[in-house]
């Protein structure tokens, strides 16, 4: 599957990833446990993957990591929608569970690991990342 969909709670913003995601992953910081009460399973995808239609609006916070990360969020129902970081400005974090089909991604790691509560379910299968993960990295081109 290379494109997919999906919508706030009320249906004022639609978005359309038109690449496979970078990572997928379940962030446990601070922030996303604000945002979700729990962990949160974030995509990253390049920026320009990311389209969507109808108004968003936004809320800038610096991070654990130190960066400027903006939330969008749709303003009718609260749904918190995609996030861009000043230190990535080249990525986008999409959140899963806003997808038509969110069984369509499988996470692949616990990020901020660290910070999770004791009663928090980390699936032991999946790469577990104290903090921060490094970007994701071009593939090598060959030559």
């Amino acid at each position: 599957m290379t494109e997919r969909t999906g919508s706030c709670l009320c249906g004022a913003v639609r978005f359309t990833l038109a690449t496979e995601p970078l990572a997928a992953r379940v962030c446990w910081c601070r922030d996303c446990q604000h945002l979700a009460a729990n962990g949160t399973v974030n995509l990253l995808v390049p920026a320009d993957a990311l389209s969507f239609s109808g108004a968003v609006s936004e809320h800038t916070k610096t991070a654990d990591s130190g960066s400027a990360v903006t939330r969008q969020f749709c303003p009718h129902c609260g749904t918190h929608l995609f996030a861009k970081s000043s230190a990535r400005p080249q990525f986008r974090v999409v959140r899963a569970g806003n997808l038509d089909e969110p069984s369509s991604i499988q996470p692949r790691s616990n990020i901020w690991a660290d910070s999770a509560p004791a009663w928090a379910c980390l699936d032991p299968a999946l790469e577990r990342v104290a903090q921060q993960p490094q970007p994701p990295q071009p593939a090598p081109t060959a030559g």
